[in-house]
């Protein structure tokens, strides 16, 4: 007789154990998300600016002042965007504004002395502004001494050249007109020229801005280039290690200020159809504090296209929202630096908190 077995116990299934986070592997909120970004700083300020003259001057409300604002932010932000890149590369430009008349300066005279199609001019000025930018990015990679000595030499040489060379061709500090010669309108037309909307004209510097600062961003952050910017910003010996092309990326990216400065410079002459030697000489600390209201470390490493493109839009706001509000123009530099602080603050806590956990 066989004796009856006790039913086995029925075992429940025990669940996997719960994973614990930690700050490291915690999934980030959507606001911490936004807060890491490097311009989310400049575009507080940027509100904070538009709200403050929108107040206090009535002539800032009207759609003709904010062409005008675009306007003064576009012909800075243009030049802003490469010189933002540059300083994520972990360099400096100092000859970045006297560039641009250098540039405006080759177009003209080239133009003017030789009698020749004012294109032939805009195409040699090209050559002469990427030729700048190669020859401070190839004298960086060679000697290893600062671009901050370095452009500033090239800012002094070219500041010099510019004026020595204008009077020796013009007898003067500025250059002749070239409005009546050939090619000019449609030079004009490309780089000059105004759209109208609604009826309030814009000028065409705006577009090409916005459009400068898609090609930018595009670059920075979907191509293998621009995770070399953010490489050899951050660590240059480490970018090397693992086969980042180092010089050949602190090259393009002069280059690409070079670029820049030619396109500005061609604005201007066919603007105004004539430049004045002296004229860029300051402008290069604007390109940069631009950069660093929008979020760009001095240190390298870090900042994006857009921050520079919003730091220009404060630009034109502070420097119009000035003459809109009847103030004297000569507190313009000293709101300029609150402003400059005031956006490195927030940006710094903006990153602190984004990094909290």
């Amino acid at each position: 007789m066989t004796q009856a077995t006790a039913p086995a116990a029925r075992r429940e299934p025990t669940s996997p154990p719960a994973t614990q986070k930690d700050g490291r592997t915690a999934e980030r909120s959507l606001g911490r998300r936004l807060l890491a970004r490097p311009e989310i700083g400049a575009l507080i300020a940027a509100v904070a600016v538009y709200v403050f003259f929108f107040a206090v001057a009535p002539a800032f409300r009207d759609v003709g002042a904010l062409s005008t604002v675009l306007y003064q932010a576009s012909v800075m932000g243009i030049m802003a965007i490469p010189v933002a890149l540059l300083m994520i590369g972990g360099e400096f430009d100092l000859s970045a504004g006297v560039a641009v008349t250098t540039s405006a300066l080759t177009a003209s005279m080239i133009s003017f002395q030789l009698s020749m199609n004012v294109w032939t001019g805009v195409i040699v000025s090209l050559v002469v502004a990427l030729a700048i930018g190669a020859f401070n990015g190839w004298l960086l990679v060679r000697t290893g001494m600062p671009s901050f000595l370095i452009t500033l030499g090239s800012f002094l040489i070219l500041q010099g050249a510019n004026l020595a060379v204008t009077k020796i061709f013009t007898g003067n500090v500025a250059t002749d007109s070239i409005s009546d010669m050939q090619g000019f309108d449609q030079a004009k037309a490309v780089f000059g020229s105004e759209v109208s909307i609604g009826g309030v004209g814009f000028k065409i510097t705006i577009f090409y801005w916005l459009f400068f600062a898609g090609i930018a961003t595009w670059l920075l952050l979907r191509t293998k280039f621009g995770n070399w910017i953010l490489a050899v910003g951050g660590n240059k010996e480490s970018a090397r290690a693992v086969g980042v092309p180092v010089n050949f990326t602190k090259i393009a990216l002069f280059m690409g200020v070079g670029a820049g400065a030619w396109f500005v410079g061609m604005h201007l002459l066919f603007s105004f159809n004539t430049v004045q030697s002296g004229e860029g000489v300051g402008n290069e600390f604007l390109y940069i504090i631009a950069a660093v209201i929008g979020g760009c470390l001095l240190t390298g490493g870090y900042g994006s296209a857009v921050g520079p493109v919003i730091g220009a839009f404060i630009f034109g706001m502070v420097s119009q929202g000035i003459v809109y509000a009847n103030w004297n123009p000569d507190w313009f530099k000293a709101f300029l630096g609150v402003m400059l602080l005031l956006a490195a603050l927030v940006n710094l806590w903006v990153r602190r908190q984004a990094t909290r956990r």
